[in-house]
């Protein structure tokens, strides 16, 4: 089974080694048919604390780290 990808932006990066990514969904309401936002919050392993508040990252799953961390950022694609 394929890991999945993630884009978000990092809400915050305070703890060693982690990054908070807040990651944005569209859908469609089922009854309302209204495109509705959701989001959510996943802990993120960032091995060389590179990233900051602010930036745009993708991150893919893992097995578990530690309690909360279960994802890894993917590192940025050299151009």
């Amino acid at each position: 089974m394929p890991k999945r990808i993630l884009e978000g932006v990092v809400v915050s990066d305070k703890g060693d080694k982690t990054v908070v990514v807040k990651v944005e969904r569209t859908f469609l309401h089922p009854v309302l048919r209204k495109t509705v936002r959701r989001s959510k919050r996943y802990h993120a392993h960032d091995e060389a604390n590179l990233y900051k508040e602010g930036e745009a990252i993708r991150i893919v799953e893992c097995p578990p780290k530690s309690k909360t961390k279960t994802w890894e950022v993917l590192p940025k694609a050299s151009a």
